[in-house]
């Protein structure tokens, strides 16, 4: 990614308040939320369920409106039509007409796009060879997988071969195999120099993912930036070690060095205090004759970053509550 890459969505001190119940109830969903995407990267919208995900993705793509703040699309207002035409979209629950092949559900949205005759069955045969969907291109949707139907509805986001996709949990629901089939497609736009905006609440993919992410937890933004450097924030790298052969004597020597001692059968876990320790623990396990079955270190990552997020939040939530 170029790091002088400019922005394609602009956000400034977006709010979004709802007013619920039968008293009108102000409920603020998104809270004076400010970002940017840049051209080109991978840029994971991160955060719990209810978090204002979804709220803010649909004031972008102009479903409801901002109670203050603006948004920009490629630097043209969000409801302009030529920034809308080169956005891609797939929602958090979309509705798919499930009587259609997905040949046809590619067509239908084609048309909606101005796209017609042999260029348009050209780009669908593309598009579902892209999402490994060519062998169900007369299946009807409604005979489809969850896996099945949330590429068709990439592929769908993709009918206009838009500069930028944004993608409202496309992981939400999906098996093993489906999750690892939608990272594979986003890595592919993302080879393709497709700029691509996703929503989730599984860390774990936007850490393989992302090179850029804004994580939100109840309408505020928390942290945002490269992924090296917010896993790399206040890290406390910890380090397991699996041992055999070591007597209660040698185990009070390396007590010091661990937080943890476990005993598992014949083998002891000792989780040390941090990396520094890991030449001393050795050579205690050397001097006792014991033996080293494994040592493994756990660098911290964004699920330790949004544990350490939430904790520091919890308190000001309450106050204000």
């Amino acid at each position: 990614m170029d790091t002088a890459a400019q922005p394609v969505v602009e956000i400034q001190s977006l709010k979004k308040v709802f007013h619920v119940g039968f008293w009108g109830r102000r409920v603020t969903a998104v809270d004076g939320l400010s970002l940017e995407v840049l051209r080109g990267e991978v840029f994971g919208f991160l955060g719990p369920n209810g978090a204002g995900k979804t709220t803010t993705i649909k004031m972008l793509m102009g479903l409801i409106y901002p109670s203050s703040g603006t948004a920009t699309l490629f630097g043209q207002s969000i409801g302009d039509p030529a920034a809308k035409a080169k956005v891609g979209f797939l929602p958090e629950s979309p509705y798919f007409y499930d009587y259609l092949s997905s040949r046809e559900f590619l067509r239908f949205y084609g048309h909606l796009f101005g796209l017609w005759g042999t260029a348009l069955e050209r780009r669908i045969e593309e598009l579902l060879e892209l999402v490994g969907m060519t062998h169900a291109r007369d299946l009807q949707l409604r005979k489809f997988s969850k896996g099945m139907l949330q590429r068709v509805g990439i592929a769908q986001a993709l009918i206009n071969d838009p500069e930028l996709i944004i993608l409202d949990e496309p992981m939400s629901g999906l098996d093993p195999i489906g999750r690892k089939e939608v990272r594979d497609l986003i890595l592919r736009l993302k080879e393709s120099e497709k700029t691509v905006m996703f929503s989730s609440h599984i860390l774990h993919d936007a850490e393989l993912l992302c090179d850029r992410v804004a994580m939100i937890m109840k309408g505020k933004l928390v942290a945002c930036g490269l992924v090296s450097d917010l896993v790399g924030q206040n890290a406390t790298q910890s380090v397991e070690m699996v041992v055999e052969k070591l007597g209660p004597e040698s185990l009070e020597h390396l007590r010091p060095f661990t937080e943890k001692i476990l005993l598992q059968g014949n083998q002891t876990l000792l989780v040390l205090k941090d990396q520094h320790h890991v030449r001393q623990a050795l050579d205690l396990v050397r001097v006792a004759k014991g033996d080293l079955v494994s040592l493994t270190p756990h660098r911290s990552s964004l699920e330790d970053l949004f544990i350490r997020k939430a904790a520091g939040l919890e308190p000001r939530l309450q106050e204000a509550a």
